[in-house]
C-alpha cells in the first residue's frame, strides 16, 4: 500500500446499527485506497435520561430503536443484527458515553488500527450477541477478545485524559458541522463521503484520491 493521500475521519457511536454496516465497507475500502482511517467517538446520547427525553420513554426509544435495526439488517452483510434478540432482553436500550470511553482507551493504548478492532468487536457484543454494552463487564470482554489490556482498558476508560479525549472528538465534529452518525469526513472536513452501496462508495472514493494526486 502506497503512502495515505486521504485522511478518513469515522465518527460513529458503538450503539448505531448504520456503523456496524459502515465499517466492513470502509475497510475494503482502506484496502483499496492509499487512505488512513482516524476514529472519533460521538456518543448519541449520554445518559438514560437523555435517551429517554429524545425518545419520550425508555421503552419507546428500543422500540424505535430496534425499527433502526430492522432497516440496517435489510442493508447488512453476513446477518449479523439480531433484532429479536435485543428485543427479548430485558436491560434498557444502552447508550453511548461509557464504550465511547472505552474506545478511547483501546486507542490510547494500542493506536488507531486497534480503536477499530475495539470498536468492531463491542459492535459484535451488542448487535449479535445482544449485551448490554453500557456494562462494563461487556466492554472489558470485548477487550480480551481484542488482545488488549483489560486491567488497563478498564483504569484508563474512567480516567480525565480520556473523558477529554471524547469531548475532543464531539468538539471537533461540532466544529466540522457533523451532527450525525455514521459520519466519514474526508480530509480534514473537506468533503463527507455517502453513504451507499460499496461500489458507489469506491467510485466516490476514487474521485477525492484523484483530486488529492492532481
Amino acid at each position: 500500500m502506497k503512502s495515505p493521500v486521504l485522511t478518513i475521519d469515522f465518527f460513529h457511536d458503538a450503539v448505531c446499527g448504520w456503523c456496524f454496516v459502515m465499517s466492513p465497507k470502509l475497510r475494503k475500502l482502506a484496502a483499496e485506497f492509499p487512505i488512513r482511517v482516524r476514529h472519533r467517538t460521538f456518543v448519541l446520547q449520554d445518559s438514560p435520561a437523555k435517551l429517554a427525553a429524545t425518545f419520550g420513554s425508555a421503552e419507546k426509544a428500543k422500540s424505535a430503536i430496534l425499527g433502526h435495526w430492522e432497516r440496517c439488517a435489510e442493508h447488512d452483510e453476513g446477518g449479523r443484527i439480531n433484532v429479536e434478540g435485543m428485543r427479548r432482553q430485558r436491560f434498557p436500550y444502552p447508550t453511548g458515553l461509557l464504550n465511547a470511553k472505552a474506545c478511547k482507551a483501546a486507542e490510547l493504548q494500542a493506536g488507531d488500527a486497534r480503536h477499530w478492532d475495539y470498536f468492531d468487536a463491542v459492535q459484535v457484543a451488542h448487535l449479535t450477541e445482544n449485551r448490554n454494552i453500557a456494562d462494563e463487564t461487556a466492554l472489558l470482554d470485548a477487550a480480551l477478545s481484542c488482545g488488549l489490556d483489560a486491567g488497563r482498558l478498564r483504569k484508563d476508560m474512567h480516567s480525565a485524559e480520556v473523558a477529554q479525549l471524547v469531548s475532543r472528538d464531539r468538539q471537533l465534529a461540532a466544529s466540522w458541522r457533523i451532527s450525525a452518525v455514521p459520519t466519514l469526513a474526508v480530509s480534514g472536513g473537506k468533503w463527507q463521503l455517502r453513504h451507499g452501496s460499496l461500489s458507489q462508495m469506491r467510485a466516490e472514493l476514487a474521485l477525492f484520491v484523484s483530486h488529492e494526486q492532481a
